[in-house]
């Protein structure tokens, strides 16, 4: 099996299996938070991946990050979304929306009123929140009433449906990263005791009520979801990790959706990576991402542990990322000062390998 091979992923038939991860890049309006016509410009750069993944684009104006993130929860957010899909889609790519809520990682000073943000269970989370007056620690959230989740759920639907208006492919459900729907699959972080917490079947319940939800609207073929067991960075943890991960997959595979996007990198010992276990329980695509250079991502495939692998850096400094990895060709170097910050410099202009002239 090649990077190179063309695969199908769900309804898509893909060039390649190399996926662009999501990435958030804040590059959108920073008050509107609409994307900007270099959004456009810097994924039609990139289309040549076999998917895109966009970067997580929030469903509600209670989920704000740092200015210029994207979201998808206002009528002019979809109109905006919609040059960026239809250029991915004139370059011959394309592009599923990642959709997220921050729950406990928002920050009240960029909430609607100062709002505190929310969560499964009152436990803040460690480190600190970006804000406008510099870096500051997070609140401790808001315990989300039951009576609320019901709206949860139905914000992320009308984000997919948003998405599907503005041309997506399909949807990634943001299931990772310490973010709301992970606050709730864990137990460090949900310590509920109402039939959203407890047990595994519990603390899985809304994902499988948004996935749910979801599917109305794109239906099993065109949806993801990415799960991160392996990240603590912000505190997260769960006492076991093999049982929930397990739960969610076979719950996942019985709703037969496109694929389970797993972040666990090679760093992971072997005797921790869930990724074999996962992949008995769930027969749909399996995407790997964490930190793969194309050799390791190669040795992934060859060893049947993944049907497809997503590179992050690597696509944000070498749009044309598949045809360097092609001509084992050197990868430009990356401006991590402008990852998460800036406009055009850092995002849209770093160079193209010079096309190859054809032999005599």
């Amino acid at each position: 099996m090649s990077l190179f091979q063309p695969a199908q992923l769900g309804a898509f038939k893909l060039r390649n299996r190399i996926l662009m991860a999501p990435l958030g890049r804040a590059r959108s309006d920073k008050e509107l938070r609409i994307p900007l016509p270099r959004v456009a410009t810097y994924y039609q750069q990139r289309a040549s991946a076999g998917l895109i993944i966009s970067e997580a684009s929030h469903v509600s104006p209670y989920s704000v990050s740092r200015p210029g993130g994207s979201a998808i929860h206002t009528e002019a957010q979809a109109q905006g979304w919609k040059p960026v899909t239809a250029a991915v889609h004139a370059a011959g790519g394309l592009i599923v929306q990642q959709l997220f809520h921050l729950g406990r990682k928002a920050h009240p000073s960029r909430l609607p009123g100062h709002a505190l943000p929310v969560a499964p269970s009152a436990i803040a989370a460690q480190g600190l929140a970006e804000t406008a007056e510099g870096p500051q620690a997070f609140p401790v959230p808001r315990v989300l009433d039951i009576s609320e989740i019901p709206g949860i759920v139905a914000e992320f639907q009308q984000a997919a449906r948003y998405s599907k208006q503005a041309g997506f492919d399909g949807v990634e459900i943001h299931a990772a990263n310490g973010y709301l729907i992970d606050q709730f699959l864990r137990d460090g972080t949900n310590q509920r005791t109402d039939d959203y917490g407890g047990s595994v079947e519990n603390r899985a319940r809304l994902l499988l009520e948004i996935v749910d939800a979801v599917l109305e609207v794109f239906g099993p073929d065109r949806l993801g979801v990415r799960l991160s067991p392996h990240f603590d960075l912000d505190g997260i943890q769960d006492s076991n990790p093999a049982a929930l991960y397990s739960y969610v997959a076979e719950q996942l595979q019985a709703r037969g959706i496109a694929y389970l996007h797993l972040i666990e990198p090679d760093s992971i010992p072997a005797e921790r990576r869930l990724a074999p276990r996962l992949r008995e329980l769930f027969q749909g695509a399996l995407v790997l991402a964490g930190e793969f250079d194309q050799q390791r991502a190669q040795q992934a495939l060859e060893q049947g542990r993944a049907d497809f692998i997503a590179f992050g850096r690597l696509f944000i400094a070498n749009p044309d990322l598949v045809e360097r990895f092609r001509r084992q060709a050197p990868l430009n170097t990356p401006d991590t000062a402008s990852f998460y910050i800036g406009e055009d410099q850092g995002y849209i202009d770093y160079p193209f390998l010079a096309p190859q002239r054809a032999s005599a």
